[in-house]
This record gives C-alpha cells, structure tokens and sequence, in this order.
C-alpha cells in the first residue's frame, strides 16, 4: 500500500499565517475543511494544518505542470510552487525548516507537531501506483520524500541483478 507523506513547516520565511495564505492563493483555490475526515480527497489536493484550522488547497488548473510523469506528482509540485518560491526551501533533503511524517502516523501527529515545534503542515493525497508506473516507465525518479509504503519489506528482501 502507497501511504501519504506529508510535511511539516517550522518556519513561514517571515510570514504571518495571513500572509502566507495569500500567497498559496496564487496557485490554489482554499477553502476551510468543515467534515471530520480532513484528508485530501485527490490528486492535486492538499489539507493545510495552520492556526489550528484545517483548509483544502486544490491546484488551479493553469498552475499544473504537465510536462513530465514527475512534475504531476503532488510532492513535486508542492516543493515548485510553494516550498521553493515562498518558502525558500532549495533543497527539501537538507534544509532543517522542514520534516517529514509519514502517513502511518496519521494527521493527528501533524497536528501534534504544530502544537510542539512547527507552524503549519501539509497533507499531502498519497501518490498513485499509476503515477509511479509513469515515472518509472519514463526512466525518471521519484521526488524525493513522495511516498511512504506500508508494509516496509524487511531489510534485503529486494533484490537487483546487475549485469558486468
């Protein structure tokens, strides 16, 4: 099973909650999450935990990059349009702004984490198997940090043969 893995922020590069929100809406249509379930229901959609509110963010059509298999994934096109350009977060593997959760933990850990030492945090809708058959048939990698998979096979369970 491909499980979410989602991201937590400790920092909003100097902005307020407000600010920060506003500059989402320049690529996302944002609206308060009123039902239980804050899950994003979709590609393309994410739950933003900040302020204690949950908000659904779905990409606006023209800010979709439909040029490879990998720029379609939700993970990369986070880290394009808002990790990068607002943010300031280069390289999401080394910069210490950032975390990690996987999706195992549930949002209540996310939410936990923005009570103890973050600021927001994003849900991401778990990637697809298609998604990742796209990319894998294209020869390209994954973004990093994009999927979480459950069960974790056991150490040397898999296997590749090279040939000389």
């Amino acid at each position: 099973m491909i499980m979410d893995y989602n991201r937590v922020l400790k920092e909003l590069n100097g902005m307020n909650n407000d600010q920060f929100l506003e500059r989402l809406g320049e690529h996302f249509d944002i609206t308060p999450i009123e039902e239980v379930d804050k899950k994003p229901k979709a590609i393309h959609t994410l739950s933003l935990f900040i302020n204690q509110t949950w908000f659904n963010l779905a990409l606006k059509p023209a800010s979709l990059d439909t040029s490879s298999p990998v720029t379609v994934i939700d993970s990369h096109m986070l880290t394009e349009l808002v990790l990068k350009p607002i943010l300031g977060i280069e390289d999401i593997k080394k910069d210490t702004r950032i975390d990690f959760v996987g999706g195992i933990r549930g949002l209540q850990e996310l939410e936990k984490r923005c009570s103890e030492d973050c600021v927001a945090a994003f849900a991401m809708f778990p990637v697809q198997m298609e998604e990742l058959l796209n990319v894998a048939d294209a020869g390209l990698i994954m973004p990093p940090k994009s999927t979480w998979f459950e069960p974790k096979p056991r150490s040397g369970f898999v296997l590749r043969c090279f040939k000389d």
